[in-house]
């Protein structure tokens, strides 16, 4: 382990429980970050969630003490315009069921958000975790599933956590709607555990797999998504998973760390 350990050049970092908790930074996070930065390692935060704008979540970093630059955060919505851009350089048109900061996102990468029309024919449709969903923009993106248009959808997530008292519907769950209603699964879905989130940044960074891991809590996306990229899967358990899960986990992490700190000083220790 030692050896693919020597090898790492990138860390591809959850957030929620392995960097902060809700909104409270671990205290051990920015010691973390600073030493990788020093021994000649980068990282990228990741997130399945694209409701937020790239600069809302380098805010929200910023507000909890983390200075992180655009280059160190991958959304499923950015990984979702890089799949499009480079299978599909055709696909200009887009029926987006997303949030105003997503939408938004897509339209600064050049695509064309059409409108809630029969008329206003898209080249695909996007479904994702839509927190300001209208009821009639649903069944516009069941009409063209139905209608046999490309489907992408962002992330697999069926629900959002959330410390509040509420159920957050999320894009795997309005999928599922339009399953029911149109009788189509996604043809694509982006984000973890799925492999294109990874290959993304590995693409824009130009790194092999051996050069990278996914770091996180969580067994069924994160370390799930390592194994489906060959990259070197590290569980924490500062999250949401605990040594009782391994017991019966299908996958299994290469290493499992109690935390950042632990991982930092297993890094070190493997680069001299």
């Amino acid at each position: 382990m030692n050896d693919r350990l020597k090898r790492l050049r990138l860390l591809a970092l959850d957030m929620d429980g392995t960097i902060y908790k809700g909104s409270t930074l671990f205290p051990f996070t920015l010691k973390f970050l600073a030493d990788m930065k020093s021994i000649g390692i980068d990282y990228v935060f990741l997130t399945n969630n694209p409701s937020k704008s790239t600069q809302d979540y380098l805010t929200h970093l910023k507000e909890i003490g983390i200075n992180a630059t655009k280059d160190e955060l991958y959304t499923s919505g950015e990984a979702t315009i890089d799949y499009l851009k480079h299978r599909h350089p055709e696909f200009k048109r887009l029926f987006i069921l997303g949030t105003p900061s997503l939408i938004g996102e897509f339209e600064a990468a050049g695509y064309v958000s059409t409108a809630d029309s029969a008329d206003d024919r898209p080249d695909a449709v996007i479904a994702s975790f839509d927190r300001s969903l209208v009821y009639s923009r649903l069944c516009r993106a069941a009409w063209w599933v139905h209608e046999g248009l490309p489907y992408i959808a962002t992330n697999p997530d069926r629900v959002c956590p959330t410390d509040q008292p509420v159920v957050l519907v999320d894009c795997g769950s309005i999928c599922a709607a339009i399953e029911q209603a149109a009788g189509r699964k996604p043809d694509v879905i982006i984000g973890k555990p799925e492999p294109r989130m990874l290959e993304g940044i590995m693409q824009r960074r130009g790194l092999k797999p051996d050069e990278v891991a996914m770091v996180g809590d969580r067994i069924y996306t994160d370390i799930a998504m390592a194994k489906n990229t060959n990259t070197l899967g590290v569980l924490v358990l500062s999250g949401e998973s605990t040594a009782e899960d391994l017991k019966n986990a299908s996958v299994l992490p290469d290493i499992v760390a109690d935390d950042l700190a632990m991982l930092g000083r297993l890094i070190q220790e493997a680069k001299g």
